[in-house]
């Protein structure tokens, strides 16, 4: 059977008049936008607007909630009670899915944001009140989550729908986890493509400190404001494409 791989980005992460990323060049690549919730980043007006043109360019579409955190960009570790983590997830996801109805769209998958979600990934009470929301919500996402981490581990237990992601634009840490980046440097188009292409087809990586780690996943995550965005996810899915790597969105992926 062919490899499959879904390619997703952050985005609709503007907010008012200030633009970040560019949004309409990546859909013209990626399968599926994980969509910024209003709280780290985006607001009523983008949220819509990027959803028409997940629309317009057949893009699935996902929910990115992250803190209610818009001047740190949620990358910022605030404490939260997972009840209130749960009611973050639960009220940012509502919101978009509203505008996903309206377009006439099914919302595909959840992915939280930034410090949020990497909290989660060593904190089994936060890692367990995000789950519990997303498994109120109906139909119920696919969960995109880290392979090898707690909210990965804990959503294959309580059985909710969970896919790996890969990160094409984000350092590996020697335990499988990545650093945030407040701001993207200088990113090298070409090391991007190999390291991808590594990542998909031997499940390898090199992490931080020189030596190879197992990755899994099927979803390669790309983020919007990362300024060579449109020239990495153009790289990427041309040598993917070429090896026979078929791309599409998570939810029209074989499965088991």
């Amino acid at each position: 059977m062919a490899i499959e791989v879904d390619l997703n980005c952050d985005m609709g992460e503007s907010f008012g008049l200030y633009k970040i990323g560019n949004d309409e060049e990546m859909m013209k690549q990626v399968t599926s936008a994980s969509v910024a919730c209003g709280f780290h980043a985006g607001d009523p007006h983008v949220m819509k607007r990027t959803v028409d043109l997940a629309k317009k360019y057949g893009v699935a579409v996902g929910a990115h909630p992250g803190y209610p955190d818009p001047i740190g960009f949620g990358r910022r570790r605030l404490e939260v009670t997972p009840e209130e983590a749960g009611d973050y997830i639960l009220y940012q996801v509502g919101a978009l899915q509203a505008f996903c109805e309206a377009a006439g769209l099914e919302l595909q998958h959840v992915k939280p944001h930034g410090q949020l979600y990497n909290m989660a990934w060593k904190d089994e009470a936060l890692a367990r009140g995000i789950l519990e929301a997303i498994r109120q919500i109906k139909p119920e996402p696919i969960f995109l989550a880290l392979y090898n981490t707690i909210p990965y581990e804990m959503a294959q237990s309580m059985r909710i729908q969970v896919v790996g992601e890969l990160y094409a634009d984000l350092d590996y840490a020697p335990d499988g986890t990545t650093f945030i980046k407040k701001v993207h440097g200088e990113i090298d188009v070409e090391a991007t493509v190999k390291k991808v292409l590594k990542m998909v087809l031997e499940q390898r990586v090199t992490a931080s400190d020189g030596k190879e780690i197992e990755v899994k996943g099927t979803s390669i995550c790309f983020h919007g404001d990362n300024p060579k965005g449109p020239e990495i996810v153009k790289a990427v899915r041309r040598e993917l494409e070429k090896r026979g790597v078929k791309i599409f969105p998570l939810g029209l992926h074989s499965r088991p």
